[in-house]
């Protein structure tokens, strides 16, 4: 193990994941007004109806296969019966359509950003940076679970990068885990600590101002005012 592996492997991610707890504080308590999407529906709305629908939710089951895959142990899966056949099929098959489904929509917002003039004139540096980052994470993501994982390879991230990431989290990393991975991996693993070291200073910090308050809050009843109530507030 050499320092390059530790920086990698250990300095890298935790100087990631503090810009973007930091990041996050220091804009929510100065950029408020900024913390948002930015929506360029108005400017144009045939490729984005397509290309958010596809990618945000191709996106989530994404995360929810990480979780699955990175954050459970993988002894969990051997008591509630489910053999390693079983994880993988579901891992290339569902993992690999949810990914697809994120590609094709990435691709897709891409191109409108890029392509139309209303919206790229609307566009700042960090749209642009941002969404190339999150594509090569996708696209490396994507490339290994459909060439690698699916094509036969050996390697088990269940029990390397899972236990290393779980080692970050509790203050006990193993950067032995990673350092001889498959580079894809490797790429992989780089690309999706850069995105969240710039996370904080990018449009995508409107993934933490979802509406859930909608989901509980009463109905908004409207009702036509008739001619006396019309004449009393005049």
């Amino acid at each position: 193990m050499s320092f390059f592996d530790y920086f990698l492997w250990v300095f890298f991610p935790y100087i990631a994941l503090t810009i973007f707890v930091v990041g996050h504080i220091f804009r929510y308590n100065n950029d408020q007004f900024g913390w948002s999407a930015k929506s360029s529906e108005f400017l144009e709305k045939g490729k984005l109806k397509w290309g958010s629908l596809l990618f945000h939710w191709g996106i989530v089951f994404v995360f929810f296969g990480h979780v699955a895959g990175i954050l459970i142990p993988k002894f969990l899966y051997d008591v509630i019966g489910i053999s390693e056949d079983m994880y993988h099929f579901g891992a290339v098959w569902f993992g690999g359509a949810a990914g697809v489904a994120t590609v094709i929509g990435g691709a897709i917002l891409f191109y409108r950003r890029t392509s139309i003039k209303r919206v790229r004139i609307n566009s700042s540096f960090s749209d642009y940076f941002s969404l190339i980052v999150l594509g090569v994470v996708v696209l490396v993501g994507f490339t290994n679970t459909v060439g690698y994982t699916a094509s036969g390879g050996s390697f088990d991230y269940r029990t390397t990068i899972g236990p290393w990431f779980r080692g970050l989290l509790t203050f006990t990393p193993q950067p032995e885990l990673v350092a001889f991975a498959p580079i894809g991996f490797q790429l992989h693993i780089l690309a999706a600590f850069a995105l969240f070291a710039i996370w904080p200073f990018t449009r995508l910090v409107h993934v933490w101002s979802l509406p859930l308050e909608y989901l509980w809050r009463r109905y908004i009843i409207f009702r036509k005012m008739g001619p006396a109530q019309v004449e009393k507030k005049n």
